[in-house]
């Protein structure tokens, strides 16, 4: 662990499913991230916001990494990395963003993938994952993803993970530098099944037991 993530080292969520863990991106995977980020590059930017010039430079991921603490730590978004469990690869990420409480006790969900580890089952066993803590952990109603119509891959992971289209968003976000429409999707707490092994959250060692914040 390093000088940043021992500075800002609160209890945060590491959750297991069938094969994966997701948990906060800590210093130490910064070449791991960025040789996959580069080598994807053409198959991701067609999905995502314009790259900025320092894109992959490890003074950015420090800075994401401190917004990614102050997320997590205030309860309003929680980007987490993807890895393989049983060799700790990195796969990809996925965020639990803009977390709304109140009447409407909502977030949002996004994913990317490396392209090397596409179409191999990964992103939809870390959405199954998910699932609980969002729901039963951190007590939310509703998940919502916006997706590109052309972009099938995407369309095919929420419809198996039980997402169901809502509606479309016009010039609803821009990416790869032009504002794109987008089909909503949602999937709410009620739609859950239990398919396969049940995830669980760990907590820290010394604890034992499960709970909303554990040890990244």
């Amino acid at each position: 662990m390093g000088l940043l993530d021992r500075w800002l080292a609160p209890s945060l969520p590491r959750i297991e499913g069938a094969g994966v863990v997701l948990r906060l991106p800590q210093e130490r995977d910064y070449e791991a991230w960025r040789s996959l980020r580069e080598a994807s590059r053409g198959f991701l930017t067609p999905w995502e916001p314009l790259w900025t010039a320092d894109e992959l430079s490890r003074r950015a991921f420090r800075q994401r990494l401190l917004r990614y603490r102050q997320d997590a730590r205030e309860r309003s978004a929680y980007t987490l990395f993807l890895f393989e469990a049983a060799t700790g690869t990195l796969l990809g990420g996925i965020t639990v963003g803009q977390i709304r409480r109140g009447v409407a006790q909502s977030c949002t969900l996004g994913y990317w993938m490396g392209e090397v580890h596409a179409g191999s089952g990964w992103m939809y066993r870390a959405v199954e994952a998910l699932k609980p803590f969002i729901f039963e952990v951190e007590g939310l109603h509703r998940i919502e993803a916006a997706c590109l119509p052309s972009n099938e891959r995407s369309i095919r992971l929420l419809e198996k993970s039980g997402f169901r289209r809502e509606g479309y968003l016009r010039n609803y976000l821009k990416i790869a530098g032009h504002w794109e429409d987008h089909h909503l999707y949602s999937h709410l707490a009620e739609d859950r099944t239990r398919p396969g092994a049940a995830p669980r959250l760990q907590r820290e060692a010394q604890r034992g037991s499960v709970d909303r914040r554990t040890d990244a």
